[in-house]
């Protein structure tokens, strides 16, 4: 919370101080919209424990947070602007929307923000522990999807796979490698100034700010990992660059947004890459029912997408 609530006006940093600490330390989402009061995402639901009415976000307090975002150097945020979110010290992902400057059509930048989406980075080494013997088989890691709504945990699974290839884990006899992320919203990596702000091992290499598909050839050719690591893939040239990839021999794993492989293999960019069974493993996430422990449910499948495992069976 350090590099969060020096951003915030000073009364949404009071509201936040005074959530119950089990309520703000799982704290997601903080919102703050122009003229409306602020929204704090707790678990994946809006929090609703404040007795009083939640202070309301006004137009100075929001070209005041853009200076302290900028670093009151609007001008170091060019580029941010342009495509509409900025990470800051620790990871943190800041969304920004408001008022949009276009020209022939393609977007400048973004002026008068209005609109802020504070994602909070919590990195959570060990994540991907119960998944390794599902992974990992005859001495090499094994080209994985990641498939699931937003907010189950796709970034927060992929950062610990990182984590563990780079590493490796001398206990079960799996060596270290060099690891390759293509981080095009900056958001496994979470760099600042081109410096990882999470703990990714020793062996691994990051292209931040890069799209994913030119990322992707780059990092091969000048890093050659053994394995990449990418987010959200989805576009067409994501697709093309995946297949080169991976008959390049080298393992991929990567993440895409859908609930279920049935959905994703309706989505045209994304089914030949399933059609092909490239990837050999997939992983389902999914928000736990209400009534259960907040958190993701998961389910490993081979590449044929019949079930492997379950949540229970993974976590037992």
């Amino acid at each position: 919370m350090e590099q969060i609530l020096p951003l915030l006006p000073e009364s949404f940093q009071q509201v936040i101080h005074h959530m119950p600490e089990e309520d703000r330390n799982n704290l997601e989402e903080i919102r703050c919209r122009t003229g409306r009061p602020l929204e704090l995402i707790v678990s994946g639901k809006v929090w609703k424990g404040f007795e009083e009415e939640m202070p309301i976000f006004h137009p100075d307090q929001a070209r005041d947070m853009l200076q302290k975002i900028s670093r009151y150097s609007l001008y170091a945020l060019e580029e941010e602007l342009r495509r509409g979110y900025v990470t800051i010290r620790g990871g943190h992902r800041i969304g920004l929307a408001g008022r949009v400057i276009t020209e022939n059509g393609h977007v400048l930048r973004l002026r008068d923000v209005t609109f802020f989406n504070i994602r909070l980075a919590k990195q959570k080494v060990g994540a991907a522990l119960p998944l390794v013997p599902y992974l990992f088989k005859k001495g090499r890691w094994l080209s994985s999807l990641i498939v699931g709504a937003p907010q189950t945990g796709k970034t927060t699974l992929i950062r610990d796979l990182a984590r563990l290839v780079s590493e490796g884990m001398p206990d079960r006899f799996i060596q270290a490698q060099k690891t390759g992320i293509v981080d095009e919203r900056s958001e496994i990596a979470g760099c600042v100034d081109g410096v990882p702000q999470n703990r990714l091992g020793s062996r691994t290499d990051v292209l931040d700010g890069c799209p994913k598909a030119e990322g992707m050839m780059m990092m091969i050719r000048s890093m050659s990992p053994d394995v990449l690591i990418v987010d959200e893939i989805g576009r067409k040239e994501d697709t093309e660059a995946l297949f080169e990839a991976l008959n390049a021999g080298v393992a991929v794993i990567a993440t895409a947004h859908g609930f279920t492989l049935e959905q994703l293999s309706q989505r045209p960019t994304l089914r030949p890459l399933l059609e092909s069974r490239l990837f050999e493993r997939y992983i389902i996430l999914s928000r736990l029912k209400k009534t259960e422990k907040s958190g993701s449910r998961l389910t490993v499948c081979d590449k044929l997408g019949r079930s492997m495992a379950s949540a229970q069976e993974i976590w037992q």
